[in-house]
């Protein structure tokens, strides 16, 4: 059986990753699109999600990849109408908004899921699966890209509480699956001087006696860099290609094929018509905190043309 599914919001996310995902499903079709700008895309346009259904009865579940400041109305929206849905990362602009929408989906009766689509890269679970058993004793991770690459003039991506955690709770959605119960302690975050959202972080974060550090940046030019070092009393392990690739001890281990988004709409197939939900909201708990705790620095002004 296929579900039919729309994509509500159109931008490089969706054109790049759930778009050709969805076309190479055969549990999941598109159905429609919600955008105000969509091109011919091969499916039926609407302005809203309840002008959508009219036209396609069948729908079942939509899938929001809107920027996170406005999504509880579409969700609302969405779950009136009998809808399942799933949410692109960040799930809100806040934790206190996010933290409602389960709430909304298990009122409703459908299902909800709030995605990470890092946790679902190829090598995550095999990371930690190596990691059990053994005594986890420090942990580094650097997640620096270029803001210009992978958001080309989208300006929502400055918004206050937004800027390098876009891409940084990727990282932190990962360390929260391999070491549960991370704590943070402190950060250092960098701000554009004409910005209102960190172009920088620097995290400092510990589970038990476990050191972790992280260096997120949105201003990396060249090779951009997503990588995780694991160390434990028997060995370590690298997360590489940001968790698709793993190294133990410097050799690289096979990891499972396929793609981060799809196994998220697998994922979503098995939840449509359940009424499950999965709302892990710990990779995001970890933002609000970094936001409490941090220090503020300035630094120059960001130019999208630099």
């Amino acid at each position: 059986m296929s579900h039919a599914i729309a994509i509500v919001g159109l931008g490089k996310i969706a054109r790049d990753q759930h778009l050709p995902t969805l076309a190479a499903s055969d549990r999941l079709h598109l159905a429609g699109i919600v955008s105000g700008h969509a091109r011919d895309e091969g499916a039926p346009v609407a302005a809203t999600i309840t002008e959508l259904k009219r036209q396609v009865p069948e729908l079942a579940a939509v899938s929001l990849c809107t920027p996170p400041m406005a999504r509880t109305a579409l969700i609302k929206e969405a779950l009136a109408l009998g809808l399942d849905v799933m949410v692109e990362k960040p799930p809100a602009a806040s934790v206190s908004v996010a933290e409602r929408y389960a709430g909304m989906a298990r009122e409703a009766g459908r299902a909800l899921y709030l995605t990470w689509h890092s946790r679902e890269a190829s090598g995550v679970e095999p990371a930690a699966q190596w990691l059990s058993g053994k005594t986890l004793r420090r942990v580094s991770v650097a997640w620096k890209e270029d803001v210009r690459v992978w958001h080309p003039g989208q300006e929502w991506i400055w918004e206050p509480g937004i800027g390098v955690f876009d891409p940084g709770v990727n990282a932190l959605s990962i360390l929260t699956r391999l070491v549960p119960g991370t704590e943070l302690h402190g950060a250092t975050l960098k701000y554009p001087a004409d910005r209102e959202a960190p172009i920088m972080a620097d995290l400092t974060m510990a589970h038990g006696d476990t050191a972790i550090e992280a260096a997120f940046s949105f201003d990396q030019r060249g090779p951009q860099t997503w990588s995780m070092t694991l160390e434990t009393d028997e060995g370590t392990a690298e997360l590489r290609e940001g968790g698709g690739r793993l190294f133990v001890d410097d050799a690289e281990v096979a990891v499972p094929e396929g793609t981060e988004y799809g196994r998220l709409y697998a994922r979503f197939a098995d939840m449509i018509g359940t009424g499950a939900i999965d709302a892990d909201l710990s990779p995001f708990r970890l933002v609000a905190d970094a936001f409490m705790l941090g220090r503020h620095e300035r630094v120059g002004a960001f130019r999208w043309d630099d």
